[in-house]
């Protein structure tokens, strides 16, 4: 790997928020109550209500003389007007874009920062998968038209969080390469311990780079012994998690998936992930379909370790996206990820080779096209790795 590992910290306190009339309160409530710094890292940044509250909680803590940094992505903020911008900045909070779209770049503008994750004074962080758009929270509303999950902690392991801030806010200008103090990270990823509570791991993916995200991934599926459950909205699996999936449910472990249904916003992107179904299926994987809106949150639980966060686990995002997921041993976090899982379990339908075969015409033209597609820029890009 290309840049440290980061280690196992002891002494943290986890909250599993689900959904955004839950989790964007309370980070504009820490947001109003810093004191000294607060730091934002998103992908997606649209104007709107959401947008508007956040904005108004960042501009009134840099009033107050608090220093407020945020790192958008270029791409993922398009949609980000040039008022609340100018509010921004007009209020002294410092705002860097990562990776601003230019012709000449050609493909190189398919790099982008994936993460989400907000730090307050150093003590306070919230890392999960929600950008701030009115499908995450409009105010006001108590549901969301898109399922998400944060994770709120404290502890020793959001300095390590800030670590990781800090190097993307420094080396974005230039997309230099992240050079930590000598005496900081592992070379290697770090045994997982036996038992918590309050253990927790950042686990990141930097663009070719550094992807100790998959290679943690791959290690807790090969070492399941009871569960893995895995959520995410693109299922576009790398060949290496398919195949860990599969051998676990030949050996009897209880492995399901929970994907997105047919509410959204990439509908290729769903055909395309189609085509892993039969494999998958045949060999024991059970797959769940979420159907009351677009389920859009990546965790997964393998035993009693959990990961969180914005990384999809698909090809296309451990080849150009910065990614952050925190990885917790902790058992109130574990019970709250179990009752989220079995929660949306119960609204979701389940796909099962009868009901696959069964499929209409049409649905297979689309899921053999998409796929096919998918198939072929794979093939294009691991030409060029």
């Amino acid at each position: 790997m290309a840049g440290p590992v980061f280690p196992w910290r002891a002494g943290n306190q986890f909250e599993l928020l689900i959904d955004g009339p839950q989790f964007f309160p309370r980070m504009l409530q820490t947001i109003m109550g810093a004191e000294h710094q607060v730091d934002l890292e998103l992908y997606l940044v649209e104007a709107g209500a959401c947008a508007e509250a956040m904005v108004q909680a960042l501009v009134q803590a840099a009033e107050r003389g608090v220093r407020v940094r945020c790192l958008f992505d270029d791409y993922g903020s398009l949609a980000f007007t040039l008022s609340l911008r100018q509010r921004l900045l007009g209020a002294g909070v410092e705002l860097r874009w990562y990776n601003r779209l230019r012709w000449r770049r050609g493909l190189r503008n398919l790099y982008r920062d994936h993460r989400k994750l907000l730090l307050v004074d150093q003590a306070w962080a919230v890392v999960g998968g929600t950008g701030v758009t009115d499908q995450f929270w409009t105010p006001g509303e108590p549901v969301s038209e898109w399922h998400e999950v944060m994770v709120q902690m404290q502890g020793p392991l959001v300095a390590d969080w800030q670590m990781l801030f800090d190097r993307q806010w420094r080396s974005n200008l230039r997309r230099t390469a992240w050079r930590p103090p000598t005496h900081f990270g592992l070379a290697h990823l770090p045994r997982v311990p036996v038992a918590g509570p309050g253990l927790g791991r950042v686990a990141y993916a930097d663009a070719r780079q550094h992807r100790d995200i998959l290679q943690s991934l791959v290690r807790a599926l090969i070492s399941g012994k009871r569960r893995i459950w895995l959520a995410t909205p693109y299922f576009l699996p790398t060949w290496k998690v398919r195949r860990a999936l599969r051998r676990a449910a030949a050996l009897g472990i209880d492995v399901r998936l929970l994907l997105t249904g047919p509410r959204t916003d990439h509908p290729s992107v769903r055909y395309a992930g189609h085509r892993y179904y039969p494999r998958l299926l045949r060999a024991g994987v059970k797959i769940f379909e979420y159907q009351p809106c677009f389920l859009h949150l990546k965790m997964v639980l393998v035993d009693d370790w959990v990961s969180i966060g914005s990384c999809n686990f698909d090809h296309w995002n451990l080849r150009f996206n910065l990614e952050a997921n925190v990885e917790a041993i902790d058992p109130q976090l574990t019970a709250d990820v179990v009752a989220s899982f079995e929660r949306d379990f119960a609204l979701s339908r389940q796909v099962d080779l009868d009901d696959w075969q069964a499929r209409p015409l049409w649905r297979r033209v689309k899921q053999r096209i998409w796929g096919w597609l998918d198939r072929v820029v794979v093939n294009l890009l691991d030409r060029r790795d």
